[in-house]
């Protein structure tokens, strides 16, 4: 009678391919067995056990280059060994937990890239009537300020807080809306930035930057990349931009030139 599975058996009732057993051959994980009279390779209830410890130790995810020492050791150096496997694993859950957050917050919409604070103060844009659109754009530019200038947000955000508090900045905030329409040559563009950049000097403090962003070598680059966002959409937006901060320079604001 012949004893001994054959490698499909064998991988058969360690629930694995042949393909993987073959695997654990090369890498020395299992002794590969003596082929019998028949030319076959048989395997014993002790190449099953070792089988089943590598299955098990490589789906508890330890590296199988680490299996067969661990195999090898003695009872404390493979139970310290376990204790380090658990600690890696669980910092790999917290990561793909905090992965997968990443995931929901970007399917329920980018709004949830912002803090409540931000999203509630684009709720007030709109209840203000504010377009759509311009909620977009705002909402845009949140997003942009948090990833590029982490270090302004708060007081962007705060300055923003305040505008919208502020009836005669709203209206101003409207105006400029409608400003997009103009030429860019319009007298009324001056004038409206020379109404905007007074109103924005009453809160002075809060155009200051840091001084860990002007330390950065691209500060102007990413200033410029939030400040006249859309600008290329709007001429007249780009130019109104433009005035408001040569007048906010002249006042002695230092806005990063690009």
């Amino acid at each position: 009678m012949v004893y001994g599975l054959t490698i499909g058996q064998a991988a058969v009732f360690a629930d694995i391919t042949v393909k993987t057993v073959r695997h654990y051959h090369r890498l020395g994980l299992v002794d590969e067995p003596e082929r019998d009279g028949s030319g076959y390779r048989r395997y014993g209830s002790s190449h099953m056990v070792r089988l089943v410890q590598v299955r098990t130790l490589a789906g508890a995810g330890v590296p199988l280059a680490e299996i067969g020492d661990l195999l090898d050791a003695d009872p404390e150096r493979f139970a310290g060994a376990l204790v380090d496997v658990e600690r890696r694993l669980t910092e790999r859950i917290e990561e793909l937990i905090a992965r997968r957050a990443v995931l929901h917050r970007l399917a329920a919409g980018d709004r949830l890239l912002l803090p409540e604070r931000a999203c509630t103060a684009l709720d007030r844009f709109a209840e203000l009537g504010f377009s759509a659109d311009y909620v977009a754009m705002q909402q845009e530019a949140l997003i942009l300020a948090r990833a590029l200038v982490p270090e302004v947000f708060d007081s962007f955000l705060v300055q923003i807080e305040r505008q919208l508090g502020d009836p005669e900045y709203v209206e101003l905030m409207k105006c400029s809306l409608d400003a997009e329409s103009w030429d860019p040559d319009d007298p009324r563009l001056a004038q409206l930035a020379s109404a905007l950049s007074a109103k924005l000097l009453a809160d002075r403090e809060l155009l200051a930057m840091p001084a860990e962003f002007r330390a950065r070598p691209d500060a102007a680059t990413r200033y410029g990349v939030i400040n006249h966002h859309r600008d290329d959409q709007a001429p007249a937006a780009a130019r109104l931009t433009e005035l408001l901060e040569a007048n906010l320079r002249a006042a002695g604001v230092d806005i990063p030139h690009q």
